[in-house]
């Protein structure tokens, strides 16, 4: 009963009257009537296709991606999180989170964040008008793709320990070394990047927060296959490319404030609670499923379990989401929220795509592929989804270090 009633609410638009914020305030829930103008649109307006690969987890392309966010965009809807006088729609907290909830309700994919979700923002507060000017619009219209120019091969988890160096000539920096795991490269134009251009004091100190282009002279891009098969990570090497002093954001040396500020908008956006919910319904489906002698996995008590278990990590997650949300936007948090959220996200993600595999079973043995036809049934990205699943306790900051700055900030207060 209690996974009938599970997969019920999943299926559902949530409630949230009456959830208190970090600083007490409650939200004041969502006119149902804004969900009901979402999913109408969802409905008519994305692709079939589309909502078919995010339905069975298929890899997207560019192309699926692009077409979305057109769509998106010609409705004024890329950006709720930035302000209307930018292009953002001046929805509420509680609005935003439901617009992604719908969104994941109806199989809309969820956009890379790198332009819209990290870069936008850092534009819109730190940029200068004519940064804003050159790069804003062409972020919503999707007419430039970015990625992230932050990990290298001995500075993941220890970012300010990267090794890439800028050499300023005159008006422009020279730039030499190399960039690993970088998401998207090879369909980006541009590239937000750190980079080393001093190395005396300590080592946050003398880092700087650049603007690239990935067409300029000296970059090479070359892919890194993961384990499921599927391209998208990149190394990304950069030989003497020579990049414009007016394409820095803030201060020489000073870039290291700018790459945490960037990380907060990331880990504040990697919940994914619809993404979950639309997941838990996958599981519930391919449970309900009959085996060849008639038997549910449903009715099984050690799947029951974990069914129900995984039930109460998406309502955890949940709240975490909006607690933090609501202490992001009224400055009223220890420092800790994202951290927390980026553990307790992450970590339940990775227990869905766990169960999904064991519920699959033999049928989550196939592996499909990049570049193969993208197949119909439910289980043929399993194990592809599993496997492309377990970096994300890895990225945005793994998670062992996201507890070091919960215990150092718990601790030292």
């Amino acid at each position: 009963m209690l996974l009938l009633k599970s997969a019920n609410r999943y299926s559902m638009a949530a409630d949230h009257s009456g959830i208190t914020s970090a600083s007490g305030n409650a939200f004041t829930g969502v006119d149902p009537a804004f969900r009901q103008e979402v999913a109408d649109f969802v409905s008519a307006n994305l692709p079939g296709d589309i909502a078919r690969k995010v339905d069975i987890n298929a890899p997207l392309n560019k192309d699926d991606f692009i077409r979305w966010q057109k769509i998106l965009h010609n409705k004024g809807w890329v950006a709720p999180s930035w302000p209307v006088e930018f292009g953002g729609t001046g929805w509420s907290l509680e609005q935003r989170f439901a617009f992604e909830e719908v969104c994941a309700e109806h199989s809309a994919p969820r956009l890379p964040q790198f332009g819209v979700g990290m870069l936008g923002p850092i534009l819109i507060h730190r940029g200068t008008d004519d940064q804003r000017a050159r790069y804003l619009p062409k972020i919503l219209a999707a007419d430039e793709w970015w990625c992230q120019g932050y990990s290298e091969p001995g500075a993941g988890s220890d970012l300010a320990s990267l090794k890439t160096r800028a050499v300023r000539e005159d008006d422009e920096y020279v730039v030499n070394g190399s960039k690993t795991w970088t998401s998207y490269a090879h369909y980006a134009d541009r590239m937000f990047a750190l980079v080393r251009t001093d190395n005396s004091g300590r080592k946050q100190q003398g880092i700087t927060f650049l603007l690239l282009d990935m067409k300029a002279p000296g970059v090479t891009v070359r892919p890194i296959v993961g384990l499921n098969g599927q391209h998208v990570v990149n190394e990304v090497f950069l030989d003497n490319v020579r990049v414009p002093v007016s394409e820095r954001i803030g201060e020489e040396n000073e870039g290291w404030a700018v790459a945490k500020a960037l990380l907060g908008h990331e880990r504040t956006g990697i919940a994914r609670v619809g993404f979950c919910k639309k997941q838990f319904q996958l599981l519930m489906r391919l449970a309900d499923q009959s085996d060849i002698e008639g038997r549910r996995l449903l009715d099984d008590p050690a799947i029951a379990r974990k069914l129900a278990a995984l039930s109460t990590d998406i309502d955890v997650l949940e709240w975490t989401n909006l607690r933090t949300l609501a202490a992001v936007a009224e400055s009223s948090g220890d420092g800790t929220e994202a951290s927390v959220l980026k553990v307790v996200a992450t970590e339940t993600q990775q227990r869905i795509t766990e169960l999904l595999f064991e519920v699959a079973g033999p049928a989550a043995l196939e592996l499909a592929r990049s570049g193969e036809a993208v197949s119909d049934k439910d289980t043929a990205y399993v194990s592809a989804f599993y496997l492309d699943w377990r970096k994300s306790s890895i990225y945005g900051g793994s998670n062992e270090i996201q507890r070091n700055i919960i215990s150092k900030i718990v601790l030292r207060g």
